[in-house]
């Protein structure tokens, strides 16, 4: 599912202007529409992430597991865009 979700248009995680956290390794991809951003971890390691949006909504960290696809809020009807998706810290540091 995650290849047919991310093949084409899909956007790389990115660094933003500002936001905690650094961002996510390029192998971490999105796919944000108005209603849903999916986030999909083609890397070999677990990352704990959140989107990033320019309003700075702040949205919960998720763990995001090799090989599979969270979603977070999409970025509404009033289109505040997703700018890229971040590391979280570790929940025991």
């Amino acid at each position: 599912m995650m290849v047919a979700l991310f093949s084409a248009g899909a956007a790389q995680a990115a660094p933003a202007a500002s936001g905690e956290g650094e961002p996510a390794p390029g192998c971490v991809q999105y796919a944000a529409s108005w209603r849903y951003t999916h986030v999909g971890n083609g890397c070999d390691t677990a990352y704990r992430l959140t989107v990033e949006y320019a309003d700075g909504t702040d949205v919960p960290c998720r763990e995001v597991q090799p090989g599979t696809t969270v979603t977070f809020p999409g970025y509404g009807t009033g289109g505040n865009a997703v700018r890229g998706v971040r590391l979280c810290p570790s929940p025991s540091g």
